[in-house]
């Protein structure tokens, strides 16, 4: 069979002509991206024109969908995901950003908006501006226009940033006292979503009262024929270079002041690290920025060191994320893990970033240290090594690993629910805030997780040290105890009420009841409800349940005292969720 026949079987497989709304364009993509993988190099070319041209009729879509969202519009724990071109479109994300205009003018009216907020009034956020990126899904500078000229047609600030990560913009706010951010990012979603990420003036994640107001004034606006805040006949794909008022921004230089600010707080000190760092010949850093914005950053973020010392994975431009789901994980980590193995460095570092920089994995070439670990090492570094003082904050579903630390040392620790916007309340008052799912950032910084700031901590624990990751975080292990944590999700028909429910069934394993873990019967001794349910058992090991705040999934969280019981541990997870009906 030709590749032509091929590619047009894929195509009226999934798309019907001239109709977007029942063509399934990403399942289309999907399939050629996979044939494109698997094609010899001079084959590629011409998958790759068919996957550009269903690209093309995605933007169609987005330029020309008049109607409404398929799911409806709702900002969960990181934002508003969803599909591009039947949830996320030119319109769509235009009514959004009307939406949060609407919520400044409800503020003016209520003080509890406006302490949330960050601002006063009305006209203090237009003068303020705001901050505008996106990461590097297909549609981000489509999308991107639509909110700067809806900003724009009501004399809003823009700082346009372009293509950027979270943390830079969540900087940027900051360095310019911006009254908020945008970034068009669904973070590590996979290749057919959008999002749509708003940070206040606080340049951390939105509180649910702003969230919640966003969501129901777009869900208002959106089937209004005359939309708040969006003029009649207003061009929302406007070239922007027709905006003279936009101030173009650099977010990482941003980013960079505000670390070297931090100092005091922190003690990183960056212009002396990266000195250190671009003269150390047994120190090599290898970065897989799996096609996301980090891969416009990496090498300035270290001062462009020798392309020797730094490798740089997966660098080029590709919206379908050569196919994979693009997020950090074990899997993802193996070209990483694969070119530091020929590296004859003592001290090596690998990462991999998610697509808008928010989430970062590590490895020493040896040892996968994720957040669990690493959270826990930041905070070790700074209180130990910096000889900072102060409490740490993680999310209860994180290692408690931490907790170990933090009683052994003296210091307080805040253990809210999953999000990053649950440590509002200690922001500077912790020295490390970190999330199971590969967030981090630290005081002194932004109060958004931030890949590069724990980037550039890994490097200053290797040079600090001279020892590698895997190293120092056994030395912490043997001080304080080892633990051995894992996560998984699945796929659940039900959403909302009925999920809800159907969870509400795992009540009766409560204190004192006991859980089959192998051949062993445990004992519950505490459950932690803040978030879903925690159930702490009598060896120190537990798991946790909760329903996703942003896809049809449940989540499950478990932690071992040794590697072997991890396994069995996340079989019990499953036991309990086949109990409710969740699971066959």
């Amino acid at each position: 069979m030709s590749i032509d026949h091929e590619i047009r079987e894929i195509c009226n497989r999934y798309i019907v002509e001239n109709k977007h709304k029942e063509s399934q364009y990403f399942d289309a993509i999907k399939r050629l991206v996979a044939a494109r993988n698997q094609a010899t190099a001079t084959d590629r070319p011409q998958w790759q024109a068919a996957i550009d041209h269903v690209y093309e009729l995605i933007r169609d879509e987005m330029l020309t969908n008049a109607g409404q969202p398929l799911q409806r519009i709702k900002f969960g724990t990181s934002g508003w995901r969803g599909t591009l071109g039947k949830d996320l479109f030119v319109r769509s994300v235009a009514v959004v950003t009307a939406a949060i205009l609407g919520l400044y003018r409800e503020a003016e009216t209520n003080a509890a908006m406006r302490l949330a907020l960050g601002v006063h009034s009305f006209a203090e956020m237009q003068r303020r501006g705001g901050v505008v990126g996106f990461d590097n899904r297909f549609g981000g500078p489509l999308l991107a226009q639509a909110v700067v000229n809806v900003l724009c047609a009501n004399g809003v600030k823009v700082f346009y940033a372009g293509e950027a990560t979270t943390g830079a913009l969540s900087a940027s706010v900051l360095i310019h006292k911006a009254a908020f951010s945008i970034n068009l990012t669904p973070s590590h979603n996979p290749l057919e979503y959008g999002g749509f990420k708003y940070n206040a003036a606080d340049a951390g994640p939105a509180s649910p009262l702003l969230t919640d107001t966003i969501t129901q004034l777009a869900r208002d606006y959106i089937g209004s024929q005359r939309v708040p805040f969006i003029p009649a006949g207003l061009n929302l794909a406007r070239s922007l270079s027709e905006l003279p008022a936009l101030v173009s921004e650099d977010a990482l230089a941003s980013w960079q002041q505000l670390v070297r600010k931090g100092f005091d707080r922190h003690g990183i000190d960056y212009d002396r690290l990266l000195t250190e760092f671009a003269h150390d010949h047994d120190v090599v850093v290898c970065v897989d920025a799996v096609h996301g914005a980090a891969r416009n950053y990496i090498a300035r973020l270290l001062d462009n060191p020798p392309t020797n010392r730094l490798i740089l994975l997966r660098d080029t431009e590709d919206p379908t994320f050569g196919g994979i789901a693009p997020e950090p994980s074990s899997a993802n980590m193996q070209p990483v893990l694969t070119t530091l193995a020929s590296r004859s460095e003592p001290l090596k570092i690998g990462a991999i970033i998610d697509p808008d920089g928010d989430r970062i994995r590590f490895t020493d070439g040896t040892v996968e240290i994720s957040m669990n670990q690493f959270g826990a090492m930041a905070y070790h570094f700074l209180h130990e090594i910096k000889k900072k003082k102060g409490m740490v904050a993680k999310t209860v579903a994180s290692s408690n690993l931490a907790n170990a630390l933090a009683a052994q040392l003296g210091e307080e620790i805040f253990e809210p629910k999953v999000g990053f916007k649950e440590f509002k309340p200690v922001i500077n008052k912790a020295l490390v805030y970190f999330e199971e799912s590969d967030g981090i950032s630290i005081t002194g910084h932004t109060p958004e997780k931030d890949a590069f700031i724990g980037l550039i901590l890994a490097i200053d624990m290797v040079l600090t040290l001279r020892k590698p990751l895997g190293q120092y975080l056994a030395d912490i292990e043997a001080a304080f105890g080892h633990y051995y944590p894992d996560r998984d999700g699945v796929t659940v028909s039900k959403q909302g009420d009925s999920l809800l429910q159907a969870l509400d069934q795992l009540r009766h394993y409560g204190p004192g009841s006991h859980v089959q873990v192998g051949e062993d019967l445990k004992t519950i001794t505490q459950v932690i409800d803040i978030d879903g349910r925690k159930m702490i058992l009598d060896d120190g090991s537990w798991i946790m349940i909760r329903p996703s705040g942003t896809e049809p999934k449940v989540r499950f969280y478990v932690e071992a005292r040794s590697r072997e019981e991890t396994a069995l541990l996340v079989k019990s997870a499953k036991s309990m969720l086949a109990e409710t009906g969740l699971l066959p």
